[in-house]
């Protein structure tokens, strides 16, 4: 694997996925080397998601802009261009194991968009988060609009799409966007390896049946009967022991 746009890197049992793209780009080849690292995890028990300069500053526009144009007014050709896209993000929503965005820095459309794709979003002091697209004229289209109401409500959610205004990392944590706030990058980075490491330890099934419960949002009935079928099919009389003695 190159590694131009991301890289891979393990410690135990704890992935971390770091953009290296020049200002965390986003562009062709940042798809194709998202796909190569989803199925390099392997037994990873919980996956960082962060950034080198910065958490990402959205779509490459200058790379991505000729295949694009291209696409235009051809709707097949377009949702081709979008597929990879969508498979990264969606791939990474559908991991059966916890997720920790590690933000510092920039945060702008895609970037924000792949967190929402996230179970568990930090971030430090000097964060700020946009959703810019309506100032491109067009409609963010990598999962945002559909996961960020779960997760800041219908105005916050709206608020963001429809102004592309940014918020700091204190107006973040004020919605819901995030759930910690650290000092600085290098405390960021240092609680969200801490964190990683205790889902580690945990029983995988358990956060697998977990996540499926939260990512397929049943209304409450069929909700109830997903978790307890996914209990009945995967818990053990040894598992529960194993526990009860941790």
């Amino acid at each position: 694997m190159s590694e131009q746009s991301v890289r891979l890197t393990f410690a135990d049992e704890v992935a971390t996925l770091t953009i290296v793209s020049k200002k965390g780009s986003m562009g062709p080849v940042f798809w194709r080397e998202m796909a190569e690292v989803l199925a390099r995890l392997g037994p990873a028990r919980a996956l960082i998601i962060r950034g080198e300069e910065l958490f990402s500053a959205g779509l490459d526009v200058k790379s991505s802009a000729q295949s694009i144009g291209e696409s235009l007014g051809d709707l097949e050709k377009f949702r081709a261009q979008v597929a990879p896209m969508h498979a990264a993000f969606e791939g990474v929503a559908a991991l059966p194991i916890p997720v920790i965005a590690a933000v510092h820095g920039w945060c702008i459309g895609a970037g924000t968009e792949l967190i929402s794709a996230c179970d568990i979003r930090l971030c430090s002091a000097d964060a700020r988060f946009s959703l810019p697209e309506v100032r491109l004229g067009i409609a963010a289209d990598l999962g945002g609009l559909q996961r960020l109401p779960g997760i800041v409500g219908q105005g916050w959610a709206r608020q963001l799409a429809l102004t592309g205004e940014p918020i700091d990392a204190q107006r973040a944590e004020h919605i819901g966007l995030v759930t910690e706030v650290l000092p600085d990058p290098a405390t960021l980075f240092a609680r969200a390896e801490q964190l990683a490491a205790h889902l580690a330890t945990l029983p995988p099934r358990a956060l697998e049946g977990t996540k499926k419960v939260l990512n397929a949002g049943l209304p409450h009935a069929e909700s109830l009967s997903q978790a307890v079928d996914w209990n009945a099919e995967h818990m053990t009389a040894e598992g529960l022991a194993a526990a009860f003695r941790k």
